[in-house]
């Protein structure tokens, strides 16, 4: 009977730890002090651009909608949710909500109410928004037309849409933080940390994630799967690091949506379109500063697992496929077009370990993005309705092995797949 008692108190006494562990951030939460929101000009200005360089509009507007009134389904592993209206509509937006309201939901992922946010949401990084800068976002977001539209209620599957699992996903995944600069390096280091890491969100499709949708550092941007999308985010961190040249490739294409050598396409257009063009050339030059400082992984190639005669009937086939449709815009040796078709040769998409992106451009088209410094791409039409799978499996599996290439082949069960 003694020994029944002690089992039954030492299981209560973990249940307790347990429920101490899961909610002590909820019960200790630090006051946030409101303010007198400034409207000036300037203030209004600096949130716009702060609005940008978040890419706010992308998720908080659907298609065809008023911007920032919400209601884009974002897809995730666990259910679908919809963006939150923005406007200062009173009854459905932002127009009752308080400037310290804004920043708990940027800082701590709590609505006005208290509500947990889910992370698609993506408040683990916003966290690290300046509150100067949350009140600038609320300055500018309070000078767009109201637009009544109530928020649709997410769609997560059970477990994942209680409180419970949330609570749990944040006590593992989240701690509220403010952005600290890092004395040892320089003020333009600082700031391209602050924009990727902080409002720049750019792990958000750029890491690779656990089962639970959890992002650890070493993995926060090496690239993955982005969900929902059916596309792959490209690693951000290399190894060996980008030379001056690479960086100055980089500062082309996130600029201007191509460079000399690369062009963007897929998610990355539309955030290039939205959001990267319009920011100064300082901050994007800051951004790609701190990217080429932290550690990357090398990409060493598998040999390909497939019957070697298979693979080199793929690339036979693949050649002569690349020479009747590919080769007048990228080139005989796959060396493309400066600033007009991308190269292939030393293309980071085609030496993806995934050949998802490669696949998705073949069948449904490339399409860079229309900005200011290119107002009109060139772009690659889809080649669905006149290549068959076997055939888009072959080319692919040609120029992922030519010209230095040493990615693996395509089969065409992937094709179908896409």
């Amino acid at each position: 009977m003694k020994r029944c008692w002690l089992c039954r108190a030492g299981l209560l006494l973990l249940l307790l730890s347990a429920a101490l562990w899961l909610y002590w951030p909820a019960l200790y939460r630090p006051a946030i002090a409101d303010s007198v929101l400034p409207m000036s000009p300037a203030q209004i200005e600096r949130g716009a651009y702060l609005a940008r360089a978040g890419n706010c509009i992308a998720c908080h507007t659907q298609p065809g909608a008023p911007e920032y009134s919400g209601g884009r389904r974002i897809a995730t592993p666990f259910g679908d949710v919809y963006s939150s209206n923005l406007t200062p509509d009173v009854d459905t937006g932002l127009g009752a909500w308080r400037a310290a309201d804004f920043y708990r939901a940027l800082h701590e992922g709590r609505s006005r109410d208290g509500r947990l946010l889910t992370p698609a949401f993506p408040y683990p990084n916003y966290t690290r928004i300046t509150r100067a800068d949350s009140d600038a976002l609320l300055a500018y977001l309070r000078t767009l037309p109201p637009v009544r539209r109530a928020p649709r209620a997410a769609e997560l599957r059970f477990p994942y849409n209680t409180s419970l699992a949330l609570q749990l996903w944040r006590r593992l995944y989240f701690r509220p933080a403010e952005f600290a600069a890092d004395a040892q390096r320089s003020a333009s280091w600082n700031r391209g940390a602050y924009l990727v890491d902080g409002l720049g969100h750019c792990n958000a499709c750029h890491a690779r994630r656990d089962w639970l949708g959890g992002v650890r550092d070493s993995r926060a941007y090496a690239g993955g799967e982005i969900a929902g999308l059916d596309w792959e985010a490209l690693p951000l961190t290399r190894e060996p690091p980008l030379d001056d040249a690479q960086a100055g490739e980089w500062l082309a294409l996130l600029s201007s949506g191509v460079s000399q050598r690369h062009a963007v396409s897929g998610p990355m257009a539309e955030v290039v379109f939205h959001s990267l063009q319009y920011l100064h050339r300082e901050d994007l030059a800051a951004m790609i500063e701190y990217l080429r400082s932290l550690p990357g992984e090398a990409q060493t190639p598998k040999p390909d697992r497939i019957n070697a005669r298979l693979l080199q009937t793929l690339q036979q086939r693949g050649e002569q496929v690349y020479g009747e449709h590919c080769a007048d815009c990228h080139g005989e040796q796959g060396e493309g077009k400066p600033s007009h078709y991308p190269a292939l040769a030393g293309s980071r998409l085609l030496g993806s370990p995934s050949p998802a992106n490669a696949i998705r451009i073949v069948l449904y088209g490339g399409y860079p993005p229309s900005t200011a410094a290119n107002p009109m791409p060139y772009g690659m039409p889809p080649f669905r309705p006149q290549l068959r799978d076997e055939d888009v499996a072959a080319v692919l599996t040609y120029v992922r092995s030519a010209w230095g290439n040493q990615a693996g082949a395509v089969l065409p069960a992937q094709v179908a797949k896409r």
